[in-house]
């Protein structure tokens, strides 16, 4: 069985750079790549510089665990570590947010990522790629999900991530 899925990319150590770097490697893995604009925006949960985020799409049949192996093998190409804190400064974090219609809340597997629905810097791009997509809890589209959302006070600015 196949699946679509959505992942949340972001960095705040040289950013560009390691998104570039996930990308490629993500490409590699899924040539179909979808790739939504990157936005800058201020860390949340902590001070530190600003990050710069992107959600990239692709449709797989591996299991969510396949993925997620894969993911952190990509996080660890761009330089950081298994064990890096979570709220601190890093140079790739990679979040599955949607993994097709899968509800889960398992330790380790939560989607739809709550933050999705909270985090502008996830939603708006996913909007970008995806606005048809249904959220499987609210069932309602993200694209409806981001017109619905109060983005103000969440100031992101468009950069350009060259891959």
């Amino acid at each position: 069985m196949t699946a679509d899925v959505y992942v949340a990319a972001g960095s705040n150590v040289d950013p560009v750079r390691h998104l570039q770097l996930a990308l490629r490697e993500l490409r590699q893995l899924y040539p179909q790549l979808k790739v939504s604009p990157a936005y800058r925006n201020r860390a949340v949960g902590f001070e530190g510089d600003d990050f710069v985020n992107l959600v990239v799409g692709f449709r797989t049949s591996l299991t969510p665990a396949q993925v997620r192996q894969q993911l952190q093998q990509v996080e660890a190409a761009c330089g950081r570590a298994p064990d890096a804190p979570k709220w601190a400064p890093r140079t790739m974090d990679l979040d599955i947010l949607l993994f097709g219609d899968m509800v889960s809340n398992t330790p380790g597997l939560v989607v739809p990522r709550p933050d999705l629905l909270r985090r502008p810097y996830m939603l708006k791009p996913m909007m970008d790629i995806a606005a048809d997509v249904m959220h499987p809890v609210s069932g309602k589209s993200i694209g409806q999900l981001w017109r619905e959302f109060d983005s103000a006070g969440h100031e992101m600015t468009t950069v350009l991530v060259p891959f």
